[in-house]
């Protein structure tokens, strides 16, 4: 197979605080800007999930991840070759908006009224259901 051919790994980070987790709002000019993502990014090549999420962490938010878990939930972006890991985190730190427009905890009950990304809205649907 390809590299072309297979999908892009992309790792998605789950924080949450209580019964609200942090998002954050992807600036207009990128795909699905002004949508609202569970922060991360692209996985290097030669980099493991939780490598990628401490650097896109410390890169996007300016906090230090203390724990990681197994992805979980994985979903195809529509219409890309990007494959999202959604992994639960721990972090040290303040999160502030360093890529994002904008950075927020949201309810957990709250995440349905939000336009997200496509692929975070099918975690939220399917992941974080049960």
């Amino acid at each position: 197979m390809s590299r072309e051919s297979r999908p892009i790994p992309v790792v998605a980070a789950v924080i949450r605080r209580g019964g609200a987790v942090l998002l954050g709002l992807r600036p207009a000019h990128k795909r699905h800007g002004s949508m609202w993502e569970f922060p991360g990014g692209k996985v290097l090549d030669g980099e493991s999930l939780g490598d990628a999420l401490a650097r896109e962490l410390r890169e996007e938010l300016g906090v230090r991840v203390s724990r990681g878990a197994p992805a979980l939930f994985v979903a195809r972006d529509p219409g890309s070759p990007f494959e999202i890991h959604f992994v639960p985190v721990e972090i040290e730190g303040t999160p502030r908006a360093v890529e994002h427009q904008e950075v927020r905890w949201v309810a957990l009950a709250d995440l349905a009224s939000l336009p997200l990304a496509p692929a975070d809205r099918r975690f939220v649907r399917e992941g974080l259901a049960g």
